[in-house]
């Protein structure tokens, strides 16, 4: 095994890596759209329950605690991939 084959192994699992995060960042973007939409629907119902009114809430709070996660994640995973995409073989 040379070293040009080995840096081929080395792209194609960082191409791998780089294009799974970007699918479960899809999905975990689209998990908050819908948990958020939810909550502020329940929030918003003309509903008496105040139970209910009350868990709509917690969907919102906790959707914009999950976005802000999501997008900090993210970012890190992006610039290690960033980074380890820069180191090049001797």
């Amino acid at each position: 095994m040379n070293l040009f084959s080995l840096q081929i192994i080395v792209y194609d699992l960082l191409g791998l890596v780089q294009g799974i995060n970007t699918t479960v960042t899809e999905v975990a973007w689209a998990v908050f759209l819908l948990a958020w939409g939810v909550g502020w629907a329940l929030r918003g119902s003309p509903i008496p329950i105040f139970k209910i009114k009350k868990g709509g809430q917690d969907f919102i709070e906790d959707a914009v605690t999950a976005a802000l996660a999501i997008a900090i994640a993210s970012t890190v995973f992006s610039f290690i991939s960033y980074l380890a995409s820069q180191v090049q073989a001797p």
